[in-house]
């Protein structure tokens, strides 16, 4: 092992537009973080969520320290993850602050329940997953929340609510499957090269 330490001075080469721009060429999945218990509640829209593990269950959130959800989790201990469904572009609209709404607010409109941590979790979410905070980690701007999953309640539904070039998309996985079924091999072919 070199005993030499360096310390090298590194110029951002890359501009926060430039960054944006490329990241916008990845597209995300819309859930909404809840926060909060009681009226002391709030939440926001993110695409930032991500599995991490499945054994024990847990998942990683990128959330701006200075949203107003990140110190009611700090607090708390507790967050819910809400994934959207297509048709609930209206939450994912409210939950960015738009129109002035803060806190409470944010949260008229819908139907919300509560599980083992208190969190609000939307009914009628694609899944709406009730969490623990097991560490956070603060770098600039933001903090990555890692959360064990207490419980988890899914719906039947297929459409989900995604996030590309700075613009809202649906996605369907049974409509998605009938279009590229009209532009694949026939499923014959498909069959015979293992992919069914």
């Amino acid at each position: 092992m070199n005993p030499v330490v360096r310390n090298i001075a590194i110029e951002p080469a890359v501009s926060a537009a430039e960054f944006r721009g490329a990241m916008r060429h990845l597209t995300g999945g819309v859930s909404v973080i809840t926060a909060g218990r009681g009226k002391d509640i709030s939440g926001m829209t993110v695409s930032s969520v991500s599995s991490l593990a499945v054994d024990p269950p847990s998942l990683m959130v990128s959330i701006n320290r200075a949203a107003s959800s990140y110190p009611l989790i700090a607090r708390h201990g507790v967050f819910g993850v809400n994934i959207l469904t297509a048709d609930q572009l209206d939450i994912a609209e409210r939950f960015t602050g738009k129109g002035g709404l803060k806190g409470a607010a944010r949260f008229a409109g819908a139907e919300w329940t509560t599980r083992a941590s208190g969190v609000p979790l939307l009914a009628g979410a694609l899944a709406a997953l009730d969490c623990a905070v097991e560490e956070i980690i603060e770098r600039h701007s933001h903090a990555i929340v890692i959360g064990r999953v207490l419980e988890v309640v899914a719906s039947q539904r297929t459409a989900a609510l995604a996030y590309w070039h700075g613009e809202y998309v649906a996605i369907d996985r049974e409509e998605d499957a009938a279009r590229l079924a009209e532009v694949s091999l026939p499923s014959r072919h498909v069959h015979a090269r293992g992919l069914r």
